[in-house]
């Protein structure tokens, strides 16, 4: 695999729309090969007969069952609000409009 050239870093800044000064392009062209080169050795390794996974141990169910509990009633919820007004939490108003 041949290495990835400064005109070709050129290239993809100008399709992402990046403005990289000229000094940054003969370094990132070397990363991006190192990247690129990574990425081969990968490939080399994933042959064919290799399935994909996404875990190198399988995983197993760890959720318990849903079960219906009783919540608060509407009186114990507003026990110990700081305010309540017509059966409901009072906040501060914070929009500015007339009551």
């Amino acid at each position: 695999m041949s290495a990835i050239t400064r005109d070709e870093v050129a290239h993809l800044a100008r399709l992402a729309r990046l403005a990289l000064p000229e000094d940054e392009l003969d370094q990132l062209a070397a990363q991006l090969d190192v990247i690129i080169s990574a990425v081969a050795k990968v490939q080399e390794v994933a042959k064919g007969d290799i399935p994909p996974t996404s875990h190198a141990l399988p995983l197993t169910n760890v959720y318990r069952p849903d079960e219906v509990e009783s919540g608060l009633t509407p009186d114990q919820a507003l026990a110990e609000a700081p305010a309540v007004e017509d059966g409901r939490f009072r906040v501060p108003q914070i929009l500015g409009e007339e009551e």
